[in-house]
């Protein structure tokens, strides 16, 4: 990771959006850039917490050791996103680690700055306890899909998650992603997450493309993930 000259435009993360006018320039003051290469490490899970990232532009997905070495992907994180909010708390300690799956910009802020900054800017607080509200419940729903639903259902509810939250380009959800952060993403092996989605491209509901990956039929995914949710 190194130091970026390029600043970010102050409209993508929730502080620079939501803050009060009269404490832009504190964060012009304090605020950091820096570059990370595709594959390139943020964090590590173990790691102190020094402060808060927020993505300016850019992919990372935010992980963990699950069993013996392997990975579980926790959630993928695009342009404005915060990054290191898990680390808050008594301990001060990453609980996950974060990756960069292109090349990214972050901004930084050391964590007595932004501390400070919520005490401030109630708007950005409120902001952000939301943010934990929603990640909390999404949280609690994907280790209930770990838990009950096959590997076909949590895949489509994967793609359908990620075609919400980045969008599509020409058809295909617009972030391509490697087979083995699938297989992660829905706690699953490669081989695995490969053939299910083979499954579904045969029955017509997704098409594939190299890492590239279209819905098809997104009612059949949504019944599909309905039924595995309810037993019926």
């Amino acid at each position: 990771m190194k130091p970026s000259k390029q600043p970010c435009d102050m409209t993508a993360c929730l502080l620079c959006r939501l803050c009060q006018p009269a404490w832009k320039p504190a964060i012009i003051a304090h605020k950091k850039h820096f570059v990370l290469k595709k594959g390139e490490l943020l964090f590590a899970e173990g790691e102190t917490v020094t402060g808060i990232y927020f993505i300016d532009h850019g992919r990372m997905k935010v992980h963990k050791h699950w069993g013996n070495e392997k990975e579980l992907i926790l959630r993928f994180a695009g342009n404005g996103d915060i990054v290191g909010h898990r680390g808050i708390g008594t301990e001060h300690i990453y609980p996950v680690s974060a990756t960069a799956l292109e090349p990214t910009t972050v901004c930084y802020f050391d964590l007595e700055f932004f501390q400070n900054s919520l005490q401030v800017n109630t708007d950005v607080l409120y902001e952000l306890m939301m943010f934990y509200a929603r990640e909390l419940h999404d949280s609690e729903r994907r280790m209930r899909n770990l838990a009950h639903m096959s590997v076909k259902g949590r895949i489509a509810s994967a793609l359908l998650h990620l075609e919400h939250k980045f969008g599509t380009e020409n058809g295909f959800i617009n972030f391509p992603l490697s087979r083995q952060d699938i297989a992660s993403y829905t706690g699953t092996t490669y081989e695995t997450a490969w053939r299910m989605l083979q499954d579904l491209a045969k029955e017509g509901m997704i098409s594939l493309e190299d890492k590239r990956y279209a819905v098809l039929q997104h009612e059949t995914l949504r019944h599909l993930i309905r039924s595995e949710e309810t037993g019926k």
